[in-house]
């Protein structure tokens, strides 16, 4: 595992980067440039770009997709017709679509028709169901949806809780399966005559208009919608597509994450769109079928998610690993441990990863490709001191917060000016909670992204963890992501998710796993676990339970569903069919919990 040392930037680091900093810098400028769309009269954002994306490269690859493929001219004038139609309808400026299709070409064709009528389309997550779905379309009061075929099943059990009329709910066709349903309108056939020419009402839309809802999970349980708006989706776009990746015509991006989310929707096609590159996705995640994949799509570029990462090395080395014309790729949460070893078994050479939350005004890229961080931010940001005891940043006698020393870990805060604008959420008591005042002086505001970075030098920063993942114990704080990191090297393990569990009248969260082993229960030694993970890890960090689990259960993104874990501990009869495990003080190896023990731990029969 790298030493947090070892990834400090120095200048030695820095001055042999010179070379490609002068080689990239006219583009940096022009890209920046492009960025920051200031002028209010200055026409921008998806639909904008895609028409000049089909100007430059009309007959180029813009969507491929199974063995299809449409160019940037069919995709534009397939968006335009829908766009026709919409209008025809009365969808307008302002007026919120709903879009529950999986990845597929139909999808983006919808998004980028609503787009360019100025309508801002709310990306349901294509996994929710009932009153997860309900609340996700009740939060931005839809006056249309569009549903493709594989999901009419979960949007006919919640419709008449979601008041949309039935001449406005529309349904897309799938090639695998395309009986209409009754109650639905065909876009595709009732678009197919439709004008092929761009709407007027692209060159209408400007920074400040909203472009997209983006769900993201709330801290209830329940999703939270971010507003995103063409300015900061073109800010996005133009920043990794332009100056990042330096995508062109003869680049295509592979990218399986979902299309739901900003990754997938924003970074990956945003970046394509902006180089007039083609941009090729698959209905969901294979790890078996990636490479492949990306040998028939010619792929230059990958958006990856960490775990996705991850997934791809545990599968079984072969002759053609280094067999693709991928040279980089896009995307966030590549851990230390897996970020060389990708590089080299797969011959990628620029990794660019990125932090930016959905719904914040901040982004970091690695546009200079280090290894092991975030890259750097041009915007306001600091890092400041947190309190984990009571969970809040911490304020010196004057009232003002402290920033962090370099090499040191803190908050992570965002200054709100015009260059970073807040867009926030459609619940404005989500926005009181997430915006800070009087931070370093009176007045001013910052963002709180509820992350803890460390700063590494050269403005560049390093990604440690989300602050509800960090849990005390032993009057130490905990980082989830380095025990998963450390328990990941361990061979017999395949997957970890770390989180903290209460003992009753003990301090602090005590440290549970969730584990599933490469191969078998049998072939974990619980003897030989406990002593790799005192060799590797500060002891108070070791974790005092493990539950196996067989398979996790993850959300779209990969991202592990920590909260049941948490409430169901280490309560065997809460755990289901899965081993739950205790390391006592005094033994050096964890032991299999029952009902007698459990009585035992939480009757304070042992001395924590």
């Amino acid at each position: 595992m790298t030493h947090p040392q070892d990834d400090m930037i120095t200048w030695g680091k820095m001055l042999r980067k010179v070379p490609a900093i002068v080689r990239a810098l006219p583009r940096v400028v022009r890209g920046m440039r492009a960025a920051n769309v200031t002028d209010p009269q200055q026409p921008c954002g998806l639909g904008w770009h895609f028409e000049q994306a089909t100007l430059r490269n009309p007959d180029g690859a813009a969507l491929l997709y199974g063995d299809s493929v449409l160019t940037y001219r069919e995709a534009n004038q397939g968006a335009n017709r829908i766009a026709h139609h919409l209008h025809e309808q009365g969808i307008g400026k302002g007026d919120v679509v709903a879009l529950f299709i999986e990845n597929r070409p139909e999808l983006l064709l919808s998004v980028l028709a609503v787009a360019k009528l100025g309508g801002i389309c709310a990306m349901l997550n294509t996994s929710q169901t009932q009153a997860a779905l309900v609340h996700s379309l009740n939060l931005v009061s839809p006056v249309a949806i569009v549903v493709g075929a594989e999901l009419v099943a979960a949007f006919a059990a919640v419709r008449d809780h979601v008041g949309i009329r039935p001449d406005r709910t529309w349904f897309m066709a799938d090639q695998q399966s395309s009986t209409m349903p009754g109650g639905y309108i065909d876009l595709m056939t009732a678009s197919a005559e439709c004008p092929v020419d761009n709407p007027a009402s692209t060159g209408q839309i400007f920074f400040n208009d909203p472009c997209f809802y983006i769900y993201t999970s709330g801290t209830t349980g329940l999703p939270k919608a971010g507003i995103m708006k063409h300015g900061r989706w073109t800010k996005t776009a133009v920043s990794f597509g332009s100056i990042a990746l330096d995508m062109g015509p003869e680049d295509v991006l592979y990218c399986t994450l979902p299309l739901y989310h900003a990754t997938g929707l924003c970074v990956c096609w945003g970046s394509a769109i902006v180089g007039a590159s083609g941009f090729a996705i698959r209905r969901k995640f294979s790890a078996s079928q990636f490479w492949s994949d990306a040998r028939k799509f010619n792929a230059t570029t990958l958006g990856y998610v960490g775990e996705l990462c991850r997934y791809l090395l545990d599968q079984p080395a072969g002759a053609k690993d280094l067999d693709n014309r991928v040279t980089k790729m896009v995307g966030n949460g590549l851990r230390p441990g897996v970020w060389a070893q990708f590089k080299q078994r797969y011959g990628v050479e620029h990794i660019c990863e990125l932090y930016a939350a959905s719904d914040g005004n901040i982004g970091f890229t690695n546009v200079l490709n280090f290894d092991n961080t975030i890259g750097f931010c041009l915007q306001h940001w600091a890092l400041v001191d947190y309190a984990h005891e009571v969970g809040e940043p911490v304020r010196g006698s004057d009232g003002f917060m402290r920033k962090v020393q370099t090499g040191g870990q803190g908050l992570l805060l965002a200054r709100i000016d015009e260059k970073s604008p807040f867009d926030g959420y459609t619940d404005p008591e989500k926005n009181r909670k997430v915006v800070l005042s009087d931070v370093f002086e009176k007045g001013d505001r910052y963002f709180n992204t509820g992350d803890l970075l460390r700063s590494i030098g050269f403005g560049h920063a390093q990604f440690v963890d989300r602050l509800g993942d960090t849990y005390r114990w032993k009057g130490e704080n905990v980082s989830t992501t380095e025990v998963e990191n450390v328990l990941l090297q361990h061979p017999q393990i395949a997957e970890v998710v770390a989180y903290g569990v209460e003992i009753e009248n003990t301090n602090g969260r005590a440290g549970m796993v969730a584990i599933t082993p490469s191969e078998s229960l049998a072939s974990l030694d619980m003897r030989e676990l406990l002593q790799f993970a005192h060799g590797q890890l500060p002891h108070y960090a070791v974790p005092l339970f493990l539950r196996i689990k067989v398979k996790m259960e993850t959300t779209g993104t990969f991202k592990y569903q920590k909260v049941r874990l948490k409430e169901e501990a280490f309560d065997p009869d809460k755990a289901g069919n899965d081993p739950v495990y205790a390391w006592l003080p005094g033994s050096d190896c964890y032991v299999p919990v029952t009902g007698q023990l459990l009585a035992q731990i939480q009757g304070g029969h042992f001395r924590y």
